[in-house]
């Protein structure tokens, strides 16, 4: 059993994605069971092999007010900061911080502490750059010589992988650990792993935990289409005739801190943090084992580092991309930790789609509210569960979860897999 000194409580949460800029319009989506991927707009369809995504209908001004900022940020920068922004309101641990002694606040700002996950940058970018080389009918002596007249200050400001960390750190006054984690789809639940490790090892008091990420764009739909991973059709988590995953994009954040300390100011607790795991299949960068194999262990090492059984979880949130190997495997790992006794069983992609490094802290957010509700959401894009694991307690009906505990699971390239385990 592995002793800790403090409950790490979650005060606040903010999410931004095309279902909604709140965890209430999001809910709303996904209890209707209407999807909101549909046509995207951002550029012509016409001629591309796939042709939806979920896109978030926010302007820039909407998300981030200080328009010469847009200079300087880019627009998943900007989704982070949202997120952020709205669990650290919803926490109110600004409010208390500016209502301290003064000579308290320093103190109280050098416990806070902000960790932010992504999936490690888009190809966007690179757009810059194709009106120069298309000038210069792609002579490369040409391009080099040009192109200092096209390098500015701002476009490094707007790459850096840190901006979010950066940004809402300074706004908030968030002096104390701090991290930036490029993980590929991993990075935003895994800011929420290392928040809680922060906490629980004494390193700080109080941690921000974003999640974001924006790889929707032309040349990343292409190349997950070459991969055969995206579908021109909606999500559909372990239907029989799911065809793979279909873009997001968007941000989540939640505020964890001492229970104690959430207690003594009078916070509203949305839930717990009870434990995590995270394992490699070490098989390949895109490649997945077809046991379920990492799956498996990540789960395992979750519910023991939860100091808890796999009877004590009362709903489960899966990565559920609608790829068929995915789905599959980790149908099977499920299946075997779980047996007979598996909760009810959901996935959230059919409704905002894959959100690549957000999609795991997404789904956090999201699963905290469905068990304030007391309600496991069907899958709305569910029609006939594939035969192969036909015992999976998925369902196009909401279901309620058998306790206050929850399992959420996040997989990512390079064979990542990590698991969480929160409570009401």
């Amino acid at each position: 059993m592995i002793e800790r000194k403090d409950n790490i409580v979650v005060t606040g949460s903010g999410i931004v994605c095309g279902a909604g800029a709140s965890v209430d319009s999001v809910w709303s989506t996904i209890e209707s069971g209407q999807t909101a991927v549909a046509d995207y707009e951002q550029w012509d369809p016409e001629n591309w092999p796939v042709k939806k995504a979920c896109e978030v209908k926010e302007s820039n001004r909407d998300l981030v007010p200080e328009r010469k900022l847009h200079k300087s940020i880019s627009r998943t920068d900007m989704y982070g900061i949202y997120a952020g922004e709205r669990a650290i309101e919803q926490s109110g641990m600004v409010q208390y911080r500016d209502e301290l002694p003064e000579d308290e606040q320093p103190g109280y700002n050098d416990r806070s502490g902000i960790i932010v996950g992504s999936g490690g940058g888009d190809l966007r970018s690179n757009y810059d750059y194709l009106p120069l080389m298309q000038e210069v009918d792609r002579d490369l002596p040409a391009f080099g010589q040009n192109l200092n007249g096209m390098v500015t200050p701002m476009w490094l400001l707007r790459n850096l992988p840190n901006n979010v960390l950066c940004h809402v750190g300074i706004r908030a006054q968030l002096k104390g650990t701090n991290a930036c984690i490029t993980n590929q789809i991993a990075g935003g639940i895994l800011s929420i792993s290392e928040a809680a490790e922060a906490i629980w090892y004494g390193e700080a008091d109080r941690v921000v935990a974003i999640g974001h990420d924006c790889l929707f764009e032309p040349e990343s739909v292409f190349f997950y289409h070459k991969l055969g991973l995206v579908s021109d059709d909606t999500p559909r988590p372990f239907d029989q005739s799911r065809s793979g995953m279909v873009f997001g994009e968007g941000a989540g954040a939640v505020v964890l801190e001492k229970a104690a300390d959430a207690e003594a100011r009078g916070a509203e607790v949305l839930g717990q943090i009870l434990g995590h795991g995270c394992v490699t299949e070490a098989t390949g960068i895109t490649e997945i084992g077809d046991s379920g194999d990492g799956v498996e262990r990540a789960v395992r090492q979750a519910l023991e580092n939860a100091n808890i059984t796999p009877d004590q979880i009362g709903m489960i949130c899966t990565h559920g991309n609608g790829t068929p190997a995915s789905d599959r495997t980790e149908a099977l790992a499920l299946q075997r930790v779980f047996g007979d006794s598996m909760p009810p069983t959901t996935s959230m992609k059919w409704a905002y789609g894959h959100l690549i490094g957000a999609a795991g802290i997404a789904d956090v957010v999201m699963t905290l509210e469905a068990l304030r509700r007391k309600v496991v959401p069907g899958i709305g894009t569910l029609s006939q569960i594939d035969p192969d694991f036909a015992s999976l307690p998925v369902s196009s009906e909401h279901q309620q979860p058998h306790s206050d505990t929850a399992l959420i699971i996040s997989r990512g390239f390079g064979g990542m897999n990590v698991a969480l385990v929160v409570k009401a």
